[in-house]
């Protein structure tokens, strides 16, 4: 897939990797198999975005929300993320992909938190396709903590309450310095942000595909660059095509 192709490229694309048990159910599979045919589809699109020419691509990986699943099942993903990272690291590093993970890290157990810590110390100075991994996130929880932040600088004098702005809480958020994400993806044809992304997404295009994660495709992802491609964005003004009528 090449950069050329497409008339506007998103410099950074979100995607909720939705379906994987469903998908499963589907075949008469236990769920986990599911988890595990999304991991081949995480590793095709982190291949096809960086060919596509897109600087970054957050995938949510587990929610804050998700560790009210059965023990069983947060175990096996756990598992899946601590193989990923072991097996995939190397290979992403060489392809100049830097790693970066958002989400409360506070109350990750340390095994956990150290390959997350080692990803992102591994590939800190990669310069292609920046991979964001939203692990253990909750959008409302990022928020609140960058809340809390504020609120302790207003209460020991480095702020006043009057100088907050929407610029100044961007900055306390976990996607601090990574720019809002232009396209939003969520696959298994449901239509909510389920808590992700809540502050970032204000202007961002979405986009629902029917196929579950473990179906999502390079065909699938190019379909909807080409959907993203064709939208006329506005951002609160008018369309070019308006502006160019009033000329």
């Amino acid at each position: 897939m090449s950069e050329s192709v497409f008339v506007t490229v998103p410099e950074h694309v979100a995607i909720i990797m939705d379906g994987n048990g469903r998908w499963a159910k589907q075949r008469g599979l236990p769920r986990t198999m599911g988890h595990r045919k999304g991991v081949e589809a995480v590793r095709e699109t982190v291949r096809a975005a960086g060919a596509a020419g897109i600087k970054y691509l957050t995938l949510f990986a587990f929610s804050s929300e998700n560790w009210r699943r059965p023990e069983a099942e947060v175990s096996d993903l756990l598992g899946l993320l601590k193989a990923f990272i072991r097996r995939d690291l190397a290979e992403l590093h060489r392809q100049n992909v830097r790693i970066k993970v958002i989400g409360d890290r506070h109350s990750l157990r340390n095994d956990i938190l150290g390959l997350l810590l080692e990803a992102e110390e591994t590939t800190k100075d990669n310069t292609a396709l920046t991979l964001v991994i939203a692990f253990n996130y909750g959008s409302r929880d990022e928020i609140s903590r960058a809340v809390v932040s504020l609120a302790r600088d207003v209460e020991a004098g480095r702020l006043r309450a009057q100088d907050i702005t929407p610029s100044l809480i961007n900055a306390r958020l976990d996607t601090a310095g990574i720019p809002d994400p232009d396209l939003i993806i969520r696959t298994s044809g449901e239509e909510r942000l389920s808590n992700f992304l809540l502050w970032q997404a204000a202007y961002s295009e979405f986009i629902f595909v029917p196929e579950y994660w473990p179906d999502f495709s390079p065909e699938i992802f190019r379909s909807a660059l080409e959907k993203f491609a064709s939208r006329d964005r506005r951002f609160g003004g008018l369309s070019s095509q308006a502006a160019a009528v009033g000329t």
